[in-house]
């Protein structure tokens, strides 16, 4: 057996695991990196968080992703070598991270990462004739990562959902199914990124199935104002969002967009939901909106394309506790927007549950990596489609 192999029957076989996982969103903040201990695997296992950290973007760096982020024309010449780029920029920035923490990369048995996404393609966005399947891309290879930290590193997720028959996003079912279901409570997993996704967790003793899809914008468009009119990174507390009037005609037009009738699962990112088809609505309805009335009123828009959602749930299954996770939780404009438009549901953040809302999607990818190495006969109950199978390619740093 080679020593690659042996290394990687070792750390599958040890009684519990050191996994960095890593996440880059559509939001393009920076690199978010939890530290975790995994023990055992599939529906026994115990995810214990050890740390976490965001290290953001400088200026420079997300001014070379934006180059090519979500634009179908592109310098081939200057994708293919940010792709290496971003792969050694994210191994420099886990080295780091690690000396701040005191903790050796030799302590550290693999690293899951997820990529920069960087463009986001499933049938329904791209209808290219001959090409009848869904697509997404990635970037940072991962290769790079395990030569410059020496750490085994597991990478391209989303490859194998799309390869046997999904869209790639999201993925968080997997993780969300295998640490945060409850025998008796179902459970919704709502994640505010730059686009929005739950996942359905029917409880343990229940006939009904888990389910996911991305919804609609999170915090693209809030984001997209708060750059644009603000010099604002992101709208700090909704604070903005509040200070302004909805415009109910506006916020009509928008909610009754095409891709909201679309059938679940589905996916979509910044590629749909841009300054393109903001603009698109706004001069149609009101092109004299105020900039704080139009933060209010896509805010708006996020919490009831969500509400649309997930009340469609709650009629379908039952009664659900709601759990919020990712950068729009902070938004507290926005929570209480859903207080108002998903009445008698319990809402609170994936913290209760013992995953930060902020290092929940890292933290999921290092489950992957963990399923991907461990679980020799992956099944999981609760998945009835895509739940047979594992995801990520394994680098090594030798």
């Amino acid at each position: 057996m080679s020593s690659n192999a042996t290394k990687l029957y070792e750390i599958a076989n040890k009684k519990s695991r050191n996994i960095i996982g890593l996440m880059s969103g559509t939001s393009l903040d920076g690199l978010d990196i939890a530290l975790v201990n995994i023990e055992a695997f599939g529906s026994d296992t115990k995810c214990k968080s050890i740390n976490f950290k965001t290290v953001n973007y400088s200026g420079e760096e997300r001014e070379k992703i934006n180059k090519i982020f979500t634009k179908s024309m592109i310098d081939l010449q200057y994708l293919t070598v940010l792709n290496e780029w971003i792969g050694r920029l994210h191994g420099d920035m886990i080295n780091a991270t690690l000396g701040e923490w005191g903790i050796d990369n030799r302590e550290i048995d693999l690293i899951a990462s997820h990529g920069q996404t960087i463009y986001h393609a499933p049938n329904s966005l791209h209808q290219l004739k001959d090409f009848n399947f869904d697509a997404t891309l990635q970037i940072g290879d991962g290769d790079h990562i395990a030569v410059t930290t020496g750490i085994i590193t597991l990478s391209d997720f989303r490859q194998k959902h799309i390869a046997k028959g999904g869209e790639g996003a999201p993925l968080a079912l997997y993780g969300d199914c295998i640490l945060l279901s409850d025998p008796v409570r179902q459970r919704i997993l709502l994640n505010l990124g730059g686009i929005s996704n739950y996942t359905y967790i029917p409880n343990q003793a229940s006939t009904f199935i888990a389910e996911a899809s991305d919804i609609g914008p999170g915090n693209t468009l809030i984001d997209l104002l708060s750059k644009k009119f603000y010099n604002l990174s992101y709208d700090n507390d909704g604070a903005i969002g509040k200070s302004g009037f909805l415009n109910q005609a506006l916020l009509d037009s928008m909610i009754v967009d095409e891709f909201f009738d679309l059938p679940y699962p589905k996916s979509t990112g910044q590629e749909y939901f841009n300054e393109k088809w903001l603009d698109s609505h706004v001069q149609n309805i009101y092109p004299s909106i105020s900039n704080d009335d139009l933060m209010c009123t896509v805010t708006h828009l996020t919490a009831k394309s969500i509400a649309i959602c997930l009340n469609d749930l709650m009629a379908k299954y039952g009664p659900c506790d709601l759990f919020i996770s990712g950068g729009g939780a902070l938004n507290k404009f926005l929570v209480e927007l859903f207080h108002q438009y998903i009445p008698n549901t319990r809402i609170a953040f994936s913290d209760e549950l013992g995953v930060p809302y902020d290092a929940k999607e890292a933290i999921l990818f290092a489950v992957l990596a963990n399923e991907c190495l461990c679980n020799r006969d992956p099944s999981y109950k609760l998945i009835q489609k895509y739940g047979d199978f594992t995801m990520g390619k394994v680098c090594f740093p030798n």
